[in-house]
């Protein structure tokens, strides 16, 4: 049972991948292993907790899982980028001609301004519609993290709301240092590797519905 940050902290570290919402996989999930007390009550919970964990690089937080958020260990994130990424580096996709127009905007946004809120990074680009799925699918992709959350404030300076994203492209905020732990294995390599992983320290999961959920 999750009580505090730094529960939620071991939890992820421990399973490597963890959504944060309920999902086809019983257990597999944040909000089915929080304390109550800490879930949409006046007692910080994971909303609070979210922008720490990643601005602090204790995990990976995005739209991971089904386009929906999910908490990455640093040790399985580059697994799951090859995975996603089919081997590609963005540049590769690129010049592949792989990347919709819209992804190669929003890439080259954050290329030249990391660090910025996602809110900021919409009205710049020109989106009118269209953001989210890209944003998402970029997420999908791990191009592109979400690396924290500023918070509105009230008149006496008290944080409010959900929190605005900050995004940033996940190679430059994760550092050449963080890469170098990847190595030569093969996207599908990789796949089984997690999906082998997470069958071990979820024994009674299913290991189809797993796979599904990793797609």
């Amino acid at each position: 049972m999750i009580h505090t940050q730094d529960d939620l902290a071991r939890l992820i570290d421990q399973v490597g991948i963890l959504p944060f919402f309920t999902n086809s996989v019983p257990g597999w999930s944040v909000e089915e292993n929080i304390d109550p007390a800490c879930w949409f009550t006046s007692l910080p919970g994971p909303w609070e907790w979210k922008g720490p964990l990643a601005a602090e690089k204790i995990c990976v937080y995005g739209k991971f899982i089904r386009r929906k958020a999910a908490f990455i260990s640093p040790r399985w994130f580059p697994d799951l980028a090859n995975w996603r990424r089919e081997g590609y580096a963005w540049d590769e996709r690129v010049d592949d001609g792989l990347a919709p127009y819209h992804d190669r905007m929003l890439m080259d946004y954050l290329a030249a301004h990391p660090g910025v809120l996602s809110k900021y990074a919409k009205r710049e680009c020109g989106f009118t519609k269209g953001y989210d799925t890209v944003l998402a699918r970029l997420q999908m992709q791990t191009y592109v993290v979400t690396s924290d959350f500023q918070y509105d404030r009230a008149k006496d300076g008290a944080p409010y709301g959900w929190g605005n994203a900050v995004i940033d492209l996940a190679d430059v905020w994760l550092g050449a240092d963080f890469w170098a732990i990847r190595n030569d294995r093969t996207p599908e390599e990789s796949f089984e590797r997690m999906v082998a992983h997470l069958t071990r320290v979820m024994p009674g999961a299913d290991e189809g519905k797993l796979r599904k959920e990793l797609k």
